[in-house]
């Protein structure tokens, strides 16, 4: 009877083959690669002829220059250091805690519906208004950016756990259960592998509430971090290095997504491409 239980799992079908469409995929990205250049262009030709405020709204080149400056000096490397271990340690501290708890309640069904209530209503909390809470609580360190990315993310991997377990194929539970599977069998086996999906999904949404709940906690009290070298600049009317803060966060959220996707596309083989 083990053997059987051990046979049945979830269905995956044959591995993705690469896409069809990579050509268009590729002429789609040089054309936004043109729009993006064509508009930096016309950004710094209207900066240089004062057709807009230069010190209002920065310039391409004045913001290679404060990257210059910034990786010269090297806080420009330190304070992205700093701002990508509190996003990724607390983008790991809450997707864990939150993703555990959602998919341990399936060992508790009579309270799975009030907690997802209730993380419902944490989700719904401004988590900027906890900030000046954690940062009280928890000092102005790293810990407290941490635990403030950690509590933004949390909420939205036990949503997404307890919806997979809520969506998962009621035919092989029952399955399962025919062949006499233990409840630990039945997680390990059937739970498990249809909620990868959805933690994947989760993952990915989280990494830009990681990231703001890391840069606002260094807004209210720290001293190092792109938040704290945005807010200073902002403080001093350096709208270039604010523009420059902006889009290493940016890039800095783009590089976690792509993370995250390879290590999707390396255990959730089964998906199709959309």
């Amino acid at each position: 009877m083990s053997a059987q239980i051990d046979a049945v799992a979830v269905p995956k079908p044959r591995a993705r083959r690469a896409s069809p469409h990579r050509t268009r995929n590729l002429i789609q990205n040089a054309i936004v690669a043109v729009i993006v250049l064509a508009g930096l262009a016309l950004w710094q030709i209207a900066a240089d002829r004062h057709l807009i405020n230069g010190q209002l709204f920065g310039s391409p080149l004045g913001i290679l220059a404060s990257a210059h400056q910034g990786l010269t000096t090297g806080t420009l490397l330190y304070d992205s250091w700093v701002t990508l271990y509190e996003t990724v340690a607390g983008l790991l501290l809450g997707s864990i805690a939150g993703t555990g708890c959602g998919l341990g309640l399936w060992f508790v069904p009579k309270i799975a519906r009030p907690a997802e209530g209730v993380s419902i209503v944490l989700n719904s909390v401004p988590k900027i208004a906890l900030g000046p809470l954690i940062v009280i609580w928890f000092g102005s360190g790293m810990s407290s950016k941490i635990w403030l990315a950690g509590i933004s993310t949390f909420a939205v991997s036990m949503i997404a756990a307890t919806a997979s377990v809520r969506e998962l194929d009621r035919d092989l539970l029952n399955l399962f259960r025919a062949l006499g599977a233990s409840r630990g069998k039945i997680f390990r086996k059937l739970i498990l592998p249809s909620a990868v999906p959805w933690i994947f999904s989760a993952l990915r949404m989280n990494i830009g509430f990681a990231l703001i709940g890391a840069v606002v906690g260094e807004y209210i009290a720290s001293q190092a971090g792109l938040g704290h070298e945005v807010f200073v600049a902002g403080s001093l009317f350096d709208l270039n290095t604010v523009w420059l803060g902006i889009i290493v966060l940016t890039l800095m959220a783009s590089l976690l997504t792509l993370i995250v996707r390879l290590i999707e596309e390396r255990f959730v083989t089964w998906k199709s491409d959309r």
